[in-house]
């Protein structure tokens, strides 16, 4: 099947992939005094006098806000807000289809970090969580950041939700292979929102408990322009900071140079970067999580034809696939079940091991849950609203 063709037509017959079903039906005027005048009123009364229980009258307590501004839209990059809306809607999709969760896209025209941050601020009334999508880094960093104190989750699903499963895969493929997690060296490849957020949890930097975390021994990371180290003058702010808790050896050189000896290679990046010659030089019983979409960094049989022990992908037509749809929805299903004001280091971690734990017998050909598996979702949210629990 032709996708990408099948998709444009997909689109076009259907208008868009979503759209606004009532609750009830509208049949009487009794329904319409109900549902509007003059009965309305009186929910709308309630909600003046305790503003709290704007969450038991009205739609917010199941309704998250899915906000772009179509600077880093999947592998297209800048196409702006209009042409991110279809990516939008699918997410929408996807929260309906796994958590029951309704979700609206917001695509914002405008990249201004000022912009964006007030403009969320100002929709945050009617919604229970915002998902962060698809906004390029390091903006993506500072619009998150300066949300977090607005009373419900925010969430940069780019950054965050790519670092749980890639975090739940790891966890998972280190006991297939023998190894231990703490022993782990791990090459990053892509030092976008996806690619630090995943060395920020791998090393344990942001969790308020460290005893309670999981961090690998050492992670080097990458770019276009190959290591980041400290004697490099062209990194942003961003990349600067993941020097505290990165390259500890100060190593240089190019992506081939740092896979040499290391136990995992994690890229987010583009696409034929490696080759099995490449695997060949890494430590024994490798792990590959390649996730460039369409064209992973490097494919798995030429991975496994290196050494690879175990590989995953981005791709859902392959073994292993490493997705968000296996986190973001159970997540924001356990915070707005537990009304948490934002999503902890503890919750993601909880996420991350419940979907770890959700294959009883991990193996090489499966260290992580199919993405259509209907129950994952629910057992990531119950672990979440439980994280969200203990925590007030």
């Amino acid at each position: 099947m032709d996708y990408f063709k099948e998709s444009l037509n997909l689109h076009k017959r259907l208008k868009g992939k979503i759209r606004m079903v009532p609750k009830m039906d509208v049949r009487s005027k009794e329904d319409l005094s109900l549902v509007y005048s003059p009965g309305v009123a009186e929910p709308c009364r309630a909600i003046a006098e305790d503003p709290e229980s704007v969450w038991d009258y009205t739609i917010k307590g199941n309704t998250v806000a899915i906000v772009s501004d179509g600077s880093a839209v999947l592998g297209l990059g800048n196409i702006g807000a209009k042409a991110a809306i279809p990516v939008m809607e699918g997410k929408a999709m996807l929260f309906k289809r796994f958590a029951n969760i309704d979700a609206f896209p917001i695509c914002l025209d405008t990249q201004d970090t000022d912009k964006i941050v007030e403009s969320v601020k100002l929709i945050a009334p009617v919604f229970g969580g915002i998902n962060l999508e698809d906004i390029s880094a390091p903006r993506s960093f500072e619009i998150e950041t300066r949300l977090q104190d607005i009373g419900i989750p925010v969430f940069h699903d780019d950054q965050h939700g790519t670092a749980i499963v890639t975090m739940a895969g790891l966890i998972n493929a280190a006991k297939c292979v023998g190894k231990s997690i703490f022993d782990l060296k791990v090459v990053i490849n892509g030092a976008g929102a996806a690619g630090i957020a995943i060395a920020r949890m791998l090393r344990c930097v942001e969790h308020e408990n460290n005893k309670a975390c999981v961090a690998v021994k050492e992670v080097i990371m990458c770019d276009s322009k190959g290591i980041i180290h400290k004697g490099r003058t062209d990194l942003n702010s961003a990349k600067q900071e993941i020097l505290n808790y990165t390259n500890p050896y100060h190593k240089t050189g190019n992506l081939k140079d740092a896979i040499v000896d290391a136990d995992v290679f994690i890229g987010v990046s583009k696409g034929n970067l490696l080759t099995s010659a490449d695997i060949r030089t890494m430590a024994k019983k490798s792990i590959i999580f390649a996730l460039a979409n369409p064209h992973p960094e490097i494919m798995p049989d030429e991975a496994y034809k290196g050494g690879a022990a175990i590989v995953g992908t981005g791709r859902s037509d392959l073994p292993n696939q490493i997705n968000n749809v296996l986190g973001f929805p159970g997540i924001f299903r356990g915070a707005l079940d537990a009304r948490a004001k934002r999503i902890t280091p503890s919750m993601k971690l909880a996420a991350a091991f419940a979907i770890a734990d959700f294959v009883n017998n991990p193996d090489p050909k499966m260290i992580i849950p199919p993405t259509l598996n209907e129950q994952v979702a629910w057992s990531v949210a119950r672990a979440v609203k439980d994280a969200a629990m203990k925590a007030e």
